[in-house]
């Protein structure tokens, strides 16, 4: 399978819109499924090229204060 094929079963997988997206339409299912697709690869690509987003990555030791239990 090429990556163009593999791209066209993806947007073909994310253009069957849900139905809170069904409700309100889509003047072209295919576009927009190809245009969060591409903004989600720049994103994966990329972890700073989400605007306004910082993220952390923490293991759960560092989050949690770590509590003894008692005796």
């Amino acid at each position: 399978m090429t990556d163009e094929q593999s791209d066209q079963d993806r947007v073909e997988s994310r253009a069957h819109l849900l139905p809170e997206e069904a409700a309100v339409g889509s003047d072209d299912p295919e576009a927009q499924a190809a245009a969060i697709l591409t903004e989600s690869d720049i994103r994966t690509a990329d972890q700073n090229a989400a605007p306004d987003t910082v993220l952390e990555r923490r293991t759960s030791d560092q989050t949690v204060a770590a509590v003894e239990p008692p005796d």
